[in-house]
């Protein structure tokens, strides 16, 4: 075998990288959970001020600075020996109701991994992995990962990018919120559009306990894609979703059997391009890697045995949709995370 040094060394700093990443993740949930990074927010601070702000052990809180710094999440100042934040490492690691919220994704990356040892085995048997069966901090890291885009882009760009459901949704009509998780994307939908009505349904019924300790005013029911029910509904929503079903084309055809004949559904998806070469980007790495983890076992688990993956993309999403014989389907919007379609019957 003939190696190219010079590439190995790229690789090599590649490995480095992500390995320190990997190990940095623990630390960035800790530094949510501790309050580490509010408390540094308001202030610079030594190790043992910060420790003493947050009722934390120094020489601890001293270790993780240390890393936080080298790894670009923390600012350090050699003639002072005081660490701090930039307002924009405070923009993305303090405020999860924020639009970027950076300790919600890696506590969904940790819950996800606490699953290796069965996604191994699933890897040899080709068996699923229900939702239910991940850890907790799954169900939490997921709606705080999901949360924040949604609350930057729901009611302000992708609702609005579908044709004449906001002036519905002001007059007011029925909607379904299917496999709505913790209840993160009904609620801020209800809050928006009081005049309408909203019902909440996902398969894991930890997560609707959740939802409606949350939220009230809003009614969540345990059922899935398949199953729920209440309709007509005017408009039908699904975000993030889609591709954890079993049987997604037996989900779109009961949403269109709970629709109104003038009713919309819409579908919010991570973004994705049409071939897998278009998706090898650092937004593809993050899908793909969350998917052979959570989403195809998720899929595989259920009725159906089918699963589209997270970077499915727009075209196998039309096909089912028009399979399920939806007569209009179209991309309404996109960010740099999601792309949001309107499928019409």
């Amino acid at each position: 075998m003939t190696v190219d040094e010079q590439k190995l060394m790229q690789f090599v700093h590649r490995f480095v990288g992500d390995l320190g990443a990997t190990m940095a993740a623990g630390g960035i949930v800790i530094g949510d959970r501790l309050g580490l990074y509010k408390a540094l927010a308001g202030s610079p601070a030594k190790p043992e001020e910060l420790a003493e702000k947050t009722g934390t052990a120094p020489r601890y809180v001293e270790e993780w600075l240390r890393g936080q710094a080298a790894g670009g999440y923390v600012e350090f100042d050699p003639a002072t020996g005081e660490y701090s934040l930039t307002e924009e490492q405070a923009f993305a690691l303090t405020d999860p109701d924020g639009p970027i919220f950076a300790p919600g994704a890696f506590q969904l990356a940790l819950g996800s991994l606490r699953a290796s040892q069965r996604v191994e085995s699933a890897f040899r048997t080709g068996e699923g992995i229900g939702w239910h069966e991940h850890d907790d901090d799954v169900f939490a890291g997921c709606e705080r990962f999901f949360r924040p885009g949604y609350s930057a882009h729901l009611v302000a760009e992708w609702l609005p990018a579908l044709d004449g459901v906001v002036g519905k949704l002001h007059r007011g009509i029925r909607v379904a919120d299917v496999g709505c998780g913790h209840g993160a994307s009904t609620a801020l939908m209800a809050q928006a559009f009081p005049s309408s009505d909203f019902t909440g349904s996902d398969l894991h019924a930890g997560s609707i306990d959740q939802a409606r300790k949350r939220t009230s005013g809003i009614r969540f029911e345990v059922a899935g894609a398949q199953t729920f029910g209440g309709g007509p509904y005017d408009l039908v929503t699904t975000f993030d979703a889609l591709h954890d079903m079993g049987d997604p084309l037996g989900a779109a055809r009961h949403v269109l059997s709970q629709l109104t004949p003038d009713g919309t559904w819409l579908i919010v998806e991570p973004a994705a391009g049409s071939t897998v070469g278009d998706n090898l980007n650092p937004v593809g790495r993050v899908y793909y890697s969350f998917s052979a983890f959570l989403c195809v076992p998720s899929a595989l688990s259920q009725e159906g045995g089918y699963s589209l993956g997270a970077q499915a993309g727009e075209e196998p999403i039309r096909r089912l949709v028009t399979d399920a014989g939806f007569t209009r389907f179209r991309r309404a919007a996109e960010t740099p995370f999601n792309i949001a379609y309107e499928a019409r019957p």
